[in-house]
């Protein structure tokens, strides 16, 4: 048998259903391994990867101690501005959601090239990096793998990369929402939308030359809701590109992987027809329906960290046992709770969905 997450990937995955876990909650480690995590953060690690090798947490080098969070469950930091607010996240405090700061106005929209900027080493948009030249992008991509690997990675291994704005992030991250939402019906906006589709040109060219076989393409197009913009707006800005981008990706023998916050249900047979292997989203999004439609496709993020906080044993085992029924229907469903398991989340509530999905979990 290969790789159990590449044999998933492609549809095909083993017996026993492999996991993809969004993990920030260091207490529930140490109420899993017995160990406080921040007094002997190696000796916790070590447990859990014995016990729990489904969560692939890393194993520190020391058993040095770790410092406490300074956050606790209602702490943040005050501030007049909700936009650079932070709160607790994992082991420390989130980033702040201050996008957008260098512009004021629509007028300041319109006047703005992605293309002349170039290098958004010093801007908020996640993907910060200097993107001006595409030779310069890919040795310094490519300085992060093994020499020897050439330009594929080693056959039959799941190795991944990833691009988090792959398109519609790019304007809602560098003019924050409010102006991009104001702006983005205007005609002025489609030369800004073209200039950033042509940094990402470079940005896909550049990732079907590295040594991996997988790229997660992260976009969120979505809410908890459904879709921000309507599907004429998508059908003329993002999903051409995807179908553009993702076509580099498959000629050099790599798959996509398409990961989205919120609802994805409406823009689903958009994302699959432009050639993503499947969607790793959120419980908002209907799992079984996808499932149905598309034969052994990739599926991720079903489970619900809403049910795991209520801590209720029976609810917990009637998620698990669902997500069980969508995995039995697909080769390329992973468990996965969807919505993230975030530091306040119980450890017993996370141990009870691992410790039935590794009993129950089974095709």
């Amino acid at each position: 048998m290969g790789d159990v997450k590449y044999d998933t990937y492609l549809g095909h995955g083993p017996k026993q259903m492999v996991h993809w876990e969004h993990w920030s909650c260091p207490d529930a480690e140490s109420y899993m391994a017995g160990v406080d995590l921040y007094d002997h953060p190696r000796q916790c690690r070590l447990i859990l990867k014995e016990r729990y090798p489904q969560l692939e947490l890393g194993v520190p080098d020391n058993d040095d101690p770790w410092q406490r969070p300074r956050l606790g469950h209602d702490a943040g930091q005050d501030s007049s501005d909700p936009e650079k607010h932070t709160v607790r996240w994992g082991q420390g405090e989130s980033a702040t959601f201050e996008h957008g700061a260098a512009f004021k106005t629509a007028e300041d929209v319109f006047a703005f090239s992605p293309l002349a900027k170039g290098d958004f080493r010093d801007w908020s948009v996640v993907a910060c990096d200097d993107y001006r030249d595409e030779e310069d992008l890919y040795k310094r991509w490519r300085a992060g793998y093994p020499a020897e690997w050439g330009d594929k990675a080693p056959e039959g291994v799941a190795h991944m990369g990833g691009f988090y704005n792959t398109m519609f992030m790019w304007p809602l991250l560098t003019f924050g929402w409010e102006l991009f939402l104001e702006c983005c019906l205007d005609d002025r906006f489609e030369r800004i939308m073209d200039e950033f589709a042509e940094i990402n040109r470079r940005v896909f060219r550049t990732m079907a030359r590295l040594p991996i076989r997988f790229v997660v393409c992260h976009d969120d197009i979505v809410t908890s809701r459904g879709p921000v913009c309507s599907p004429a707006w998508m059908h003329k800005y993002i999903f051409p590109r995807y179908e553009e981008f993702w076509s580099l990706l498959k000629a050099a023998g790599k798959d996509v992987i398409f990961m989205v916050d919120g609802c994805v249900d409406k823009y689903a047979d958009d994302v699959m027809a432009c050639g993503a292997l499947g969607i790793i989203s959120e419980p908002y999004t209907d799992y079984k329906a996808l499932a149905r439609k598309y034969k052994n496709c990739f599926l991720a993020g079903e489970g619900d960290n809403r049910v795991l906080m209520r801590n209720n044993p029976a609810e917990i085992d009637a998620m698990v046992d669902s997500m069980i029924e969508t995995g039995r229907m697909s080769g390329g469903y992973m468990m996965c709770i969807g919505n993230h398991i975030p530091w306040n989340v119980p450890g017993e509530a996370v141990k009870r969905y691992l410790d039935r999905s590794a009993e129950l979990a089974q095709r």
